[in-house]
């Protein structure tokens, strides 16, 4: 099935107030993540903090936080469809504005690729969810997380880079 640019549009206007309104409530959220006195970040637990401040955070942080946790990473799942959904409707947008086959298939192939971004972002929220719940050293298990996430974010930056500027630069033929 092949979809119009104007359909195209509105998956992606409908993938962006997913996104808004999901990140809205996911960084009113974030206000709430004290520990030890110090807001701690989503950020923070992906890219920023070593093992053993992930683990102080998600095992001896305030029930209530904990359970602020939990909250923002299940709103995070409806955040992810808007995302990754709204990156590949810009990629495929963009797309139909190139006419290089190796550019246009690039441009397919990163679309394509948000699934697996998509997937990677969803076992990013399972590893924080089974560490919060089952209280095991993360350790052996933090570089492969890591790399989950490194994936995640390759993939989702560089659809949206390339998308956004081939939008903006390239005049429809």
């Amino acid at each position: 099935m092949v979809l119009s640019q104007k359909q195209w549009r509105n998956i992606f206007l409908f993938c962006l107030g997913l996104f808004l309104g999901t990140a809205f409530c996911m960084k009113w959220l974030e206000t709430l993540f004290i520990y030890r006195g110090e807001i701690f970040t989503i950020i923070g637990l992906e890219i920023v903090y070593p093992a053993q401040k992930v683990m102080d955070i998600l095992y001896r942080s305030d029930q209530t936080v904990l359970t602020l946790l939990k909250s923002h990473l299940y709103f995070d799942f409806a955040f992810m469809i808007g995302a990754y959904g709204g990156i590949a409707s810009l990629l495929m947008m963009a797309r139909s504005r190139i006419t290089h086959i190796i550019f246009n298939r690039l441009l397919l192939f990163l679309a394509v690729a948000q699934l697996i971004a998509w997937g990677c972002d969803i076992l990013e929220n399972l590893y924080l969810l089974d560490w919060m719940k089952n209280k095991t050293d993360i350790r052996p298990s933090f570089s492969g997380y890591h790399f989950v996430v490194m994936v995640k974010w390759v993939l989702a930056l560089g659809g949206a880079l390339l998308s956004i500027s081939v939008l903006l630069l390239k005049r429809k033929e």
